[in-house]
């Protein structure tokens, strides 16, 4: 039931609008830093990626603008286009960082817009700092109060909040005042869309919500800035968001819970692996098994695969038509994880998955809901993990929290290792290093044009 008086549009408008670089805790900035390494990795190896390309090859057919870097690239767009693009580039491998409150990814719909605009007028280090932060937390609190039920009814969260983070990332960095922050966030709510369709055929347009999130989160702000308006109560109005989306089953204690206290980009993941945030659990388990357990993988007669229901439906199909279809597949997931001891992007090309071993194991694999995840989630991101042999020996492992959760974090070693390893052979391994040191030397910089620019 919704709070009496509550104001959530209002609210976050005038947190986005007065969040201030000198107002946050250590532990923010860090994580900022984190996740822009996250983002760099994710936005430079997805830039090689075919549907990455397809845009490109359109934009720089059609747009003479040559202002703002597309990342992992020499190209240069518009800053609206440089945004849709480079967040498209940030989840062309499903390698990007994510919530699990809310269900989202929220690096390649806020870094696109805030970098862009950042760019455009040569705004601080410092600036892009805040103007992240605060992107992160409103996309994550509203997408944290729309989850689970926007899942549910079809839609993908990334886009829908997404596009209201971009927005308030974008209009911080752009100066603009509550009143248009707020007119930046009720325009958002008319751009909010994008449905989870693709998870049945593999739809490439999965690859680009988040770069139309961010795309249109700086448009918002921008026409904002440029006095149109937008509805003030966007979020929780009559026909607000909440209303239109969920039918107003929202976690409204998600809203405003500590606004200004607990920022939500301390609580972001990392992924190790570059496939649905879902299916890591289950690889992590099989890992530990291999490691403890000897055993033949051709003595395996089934893998029993228990998650909770986010993370069974639309997640157990068997085929791999494509590469979305093949990322999205928690059997391909675990029968990589069974016979190499680990899963990477090579892994999900089609001269792999159609190796007899593995193919074996996929059609092995049962899928199914398990009570105890269930009731963990979406606090836990859990799996259970029953590997049966020959012989009727069974081995058999539950995790609560993936490689990467706040819970058991990736270290910066490994956010290094990440970039290195997908983006040597893109941009050279000077450029990695030199990419890492700007990273965690970020307050030192001039501006945006130093970490974007190729």
């Amino acid at each position: 039931m919704k709070p009496d008086h509550i104001e959530v549009s209002r609210t976050l408008a005038a947190h986005a609008a007065s969040t201030r670089y000198d107002d946050l805790p250590p532990a923010a900035f860090v994580a900022f830093k984190r996740a822009l390494l996250d983002f760099l990795a994710c936005a430079i190896s997805g830039s090689a990626m075919p549907v990455s390309r397809a845009l490109l090859s359109y934009f720089e057919e059609t747009d003479p603008a040559r202002t703002t870097a597309v990342i992992g690239t020499r190209s240069r767009l518009s800053p609206s286009n440089a945004a849709m693009v480079n967040g498209a580039n940030c989840h062309g491998l499903d390698f990007d960082d994510g919530y699990l409150q809310a269900a989202a990814h929220p690096g390649g719909a806020v870094f696109p817009a805030v970098l862009a605009a950042a760019e455009q007028r040569g705004a601080s280090a410092r600036d892009i700092v805040a103007a992240v932060v605060a992107g992160y937390d409103v996309m994550l609190r509203i997408g944290a109060t729309l989850h689970p039920a926007i899942a549910h009814r079809g839609f993908h969260n990334t886009a829908v909040a997404g596009v209201f983070g971009a927005a308030a990332g974008a209009a911080n960095l752009i100066g603009l005042n509550e009143q248009q922050t707020r007119h930046a966030l009720g325009i958002a709510g008319s751009f909010a869309g994008g449905i989870r369709e693709y998870l049945d055929d593999g739809a490439d347009v999965k690859r680009i919500h988040p770069g139309k999130a961010a795309r249109d989160g700086l448009l918002c702000a921008e026409f904002a800035q440029r006095g149109i308006t937008g509805p003030g109560k966007v979020l929780e109005g009559r026909y607000g968001l909440f209303h239109s989306h969920v039918n107003n089953e929202v976690r409204w204690e998600r809203a405003l819970d500590r606004l200004g206290e607990r920022w939500e980009i301390e609580s972001v993941y990392f992924k190790p692996y570059p496939c649905c945030r879902g299916n890591q659990t289950f690889i992590d388990a099989i890992r530990a098994l291999r490691e403890r357990h000897e055993y033949a993988v051709g003595d395996i007669v089934r893998i029993d695969l228990g998650g909770y229901t986010h993370a069974i439906h639309g997640h157990d199909q068997k085929h791999h038509d494509n590469l979305l279809d093949a990322q999205m597949s928690l059997p391909c997931a675990a029968a990589l994880a069974l016979v190499f001891g680990d899963v990477t992007a090579s892994m999900f090309l089609p001269e792999v998955l159609e190796r007899p071993d593995v193919q074996a194991l996929i059609q092995r694999t049962n899928p199914f809901i398990d009570d105890e995840c269930d009731r963990l989630y979406p606090q836990k991101r859990s799996a259970f993990v029953r590997v049966v042999l020959q012989g009727g020996r069974k081995l058999e492992m539950r995790l609560q929290d993936p490689k990467g959760e706040p819970a058991n974090p990736m270290t910066n070693a490994d956010l290094e290792h990440k970039l290195v390893a997908n983006c040597e052979a893109i941009i050279g391994g000077e450029r990695c290093s030199k990419l890492i040191e700007q990273v965690w030397q970020f307050e030192t910089l001039t501006g945006a044009k130093d970490i974007v620019t190729n």
